[in-house]
Parts: structure tokens; sequence; C-alpha cells
């Protein structure tokens, strides 16, 4: 069969690439179609034998607070800077995520998601739903949220779902009442996870038990672990199949990632970047905090570690960095995350699969983005 020539990364160089697919590297071109990969021509091979890009699935963040200069819950007027500003850096998709704030302006917010949800505009990353991080959480592990949290009721829930697709909802498994919320929500498809939480070992492992699936910033906002006292920490590296991490290099030690490697099979990772992602040193907002963006990190007045400025592009290089091959750092950004959202079309390269996906050179720079079939003038914006 022949294809015809502008089926393939039309707006980009036609030269070979070292291309990332479910069975290995392959040496060749990707062909794409009204949206979708409908081939991968070439051989199979060793990148380490050439010295031509590296084609990756494009990088999944479930969970972004803002970027640009921007922050989700300022509403629609932010949401195109934010999914603008990420795709720069290789997210193709990515989850809204809110902070902990008052029933109205969590709603407000979720209105203008769910709309927002429906389309994708042009030069942007697409937004698959929304992770509602708070206000469920223990207000003795706010961390960076603001001071709404509250006991989780199932009719605000059901409401807040009629206003947008909420795909994951962090949750403080140790507050009476949840447990029935994490068993009545995981039966219909949201996605449970523990998270800014002084829960024990035992209510981690009991939330799990009820249909909690991840574990929201591993490390960061939860129960530590201690040899006599697991904590939340101790149910998640022990018992856990998804969990995500930040691996800025500065929310969680190069060390402790490893160990979360060696525990998590399907351990992903997410920038939990705020409205300074993208942007210079000094003032930002996060929800109804404000924060200050300096030393390549994100704090709060009293030096509380708020969010992060990382993206997407430099995790891989951090995971690179500590000793991950770029094939796995890329099932950490992609296919591990699709995995857990259940979305078979995106995070690997293959027919059928949604044209996602990001070029870099042999340094790792990002020189090359396509959203579902588009190439994405991200040099010029």
């Amino acid at each position: 069969m022949t294809i015809p020539l502008n089926c393939e990364f039309r707006e980009l160089p036609m030269s070979e690439d070292n291309i990332l697919t479910p069975s290995g590297w392959i040496r060749g071109r990707l062909v794409h179609e009204h949206g979708k990969v409908i081939a991968i021509e070439g051989t199979p091979c060793d990148p380490a034998e050439n010295d031509l890009p590296y084609v990756l699935p494009g990088f999944i963040d479930l969970h972004v607070h803002g970027g640009g200069g921007k922050d989700i819950m300022e509403g629609a007027a932010a949401f195109e800077t934010i999914t603008r500003t990420h795709v720069r850096f290789g997210t193709t998709s990515l989850l809204a995520t809110t902070m902990t704030a008052p029933v109205d302006e969590i709603s407000n917010v979720l209105g203008q998601l769910g709309s927002f949800c429906e389309q994708r505009p042009t030069g942007s990353a697409r937004v698959l739903g929304v992770h509602l991080e708070g206000p469920y959480i223990n207000p003795g592990k706010l961390g960076a949220q603001p001071n709404f949290a509250h006991t989780a009721l199932m009719a605000e829930v059901e409401a807040y779902l009629r206003l947008a697709p909420i795909r994951v909802i962090t949750i403080a498994p140790e507050i009476a009442g949840h447990d029935a919320l994490i068993r009545a929500l995981s039966q219909r498809g949201v996605r449970m996870q523990i998270g800014h939480t002084l829960g024990s070992y035992e209510e981690g492992v009991a939330a799990l038990a009820a249909g909690a699936t991840s574990f929201t910033h591993l490390y960061n906002a939860m129960s530590p672990l201690h040899h006599r006292e697991p904590g939340i920490v101790g149910a998640a590296l022990a018992h856990a199949k998804y969990a995500e991490l930040i691996p800025d290099l500065l929310h969680v030690h190069p060390g402790a990632i490893r160990v979360a490697l060696r525990s998590i099979p399907c351990l992903y990772c997410v920038t939990d970047s705020t409205a300074a992602a993208g942007m210079p040193d000094g003032e930002y907002k996060l929800g109804s905090h404000t924060v200050t963006k300096c030393l390549g990190g994100v704090r709060l007045a009293d030096g509380t570690l708020a969010g992060s400025t990382l993206t997407m592009d430099q995790a891989l290089r951090n995971l690179v960095k500590i000793g991950l091959p770029i094939s796995e750092a890329s099932q950490r950004l992609s296919q591990f995350p699709a995995d857990y959202l259940g979305l078979e079309e995106r995070g690997r390269l293959q027919p059928g699969s949604f044209a996602d996906c990001v070029r870099l050179d042999r340094s790792l720079t990002l020189t090359d983005v396509m959203v579902e079939g588009e190439t994405i003038d991200f040099k010029n914006a």
C-alpha cells in the first residue's frame, strides 16, 4: 500500500527518527492521518547505534494548576494560556487541577472547565478532564492548599460531576465517611487518590481495598514512613500499583525516587505546576495564595513548597539524569498516566493511537511537538 506523503509529519522535516513504540525502538517515520497514527514505517533499532533524534509519545500530565502566569482557579480566561504554555514543553494532554476553595468558587471553575474540555484550541494541549485536589483533605496536612478543607458529601460531589468530567479526586481516607465515598465513586470510574493526609498505614491499606487507586504527589503532604509506623507512604510502597510523583529533584530526593521506582510498578510523574511554570522569578497566584518563584522552586511566605515550576521535558531529563533509560522515563511520563485513566489511544505510538508525540535531539532538548496530528509552532509562540 502506498501512503501519500502528506500524511507524514506534514510540517516537520522529512527525516528518519528513533521512534519509541510499545514493542521497542523503530528507526523510521511515523505516518498519521486525521489526528491518528496509521503506520510506523521502519525497522527495529538500538538508538545507541545512531545519532538520530528521538520521537516519544506526547507527555501526559495529570496534575497541572497553572502555567504562563495563569492559574486554573482564575477561570476560563486562564485556560488557553495554561494549555499553550505546557504544550511548549511537550505536554500534549493534561488534567486541569483545582485548589481547595469555597464550594461556589470550585463550582464556578468546574462549570467553565466543563465547556473547555469539549474543545482544543489550535496550538494547545488537550484537557482530558479535571483533577479535584481538595477540598476533601485533612486540614492538618494542607501543604500549600488554602484552608477550606471539609468532609466530602456525596450530594456536593454529584453536583461537581454534573459540571465537568472529573477524572481524579484527591481525598484523605482517615476522615469519617470518606471510605464510603471512595467505594461509591471508584465504582463509577472516578480515580480516587490518597493525599494531603495524616492517615495511618492501616487507613491507607483500607482505602486501597475500598477502591482508591493512586497517591497524590507521593511522599509530599502525607504521613511519612517510619519502621514502627509505616504511614501512608508505607501503604503506597507496600501495596500501590500507581502513584504520582514530582521529579523536580526538589520535592523528592533521588534516592527516595529510586525507592518508589522499585516498589510501585506503574509510578508516573506529574509536574504539580503552578502559574510560575514557564515564567521568570516573581510572585504568582496559586488559588487564593500568593506564591514566590525563586531558586528553581515555588514557596509560600513561610517557606512551604507550593507546587512547582517543573515542565514535563525537564522531568524526562531529570529521570534520565538519575539513571532511567529514555524508554522507561517516557513510560512514566506518557504510557502509565494514560493507563491509569484507561486511555488506550494515548500515551503510546502505534496504529490507532492519537498522533501525540514529541521529538527531542540527542541532548534531550525538545525540538518538535504534535498534538492530535497538529504540529505546534511553539518556537514562535
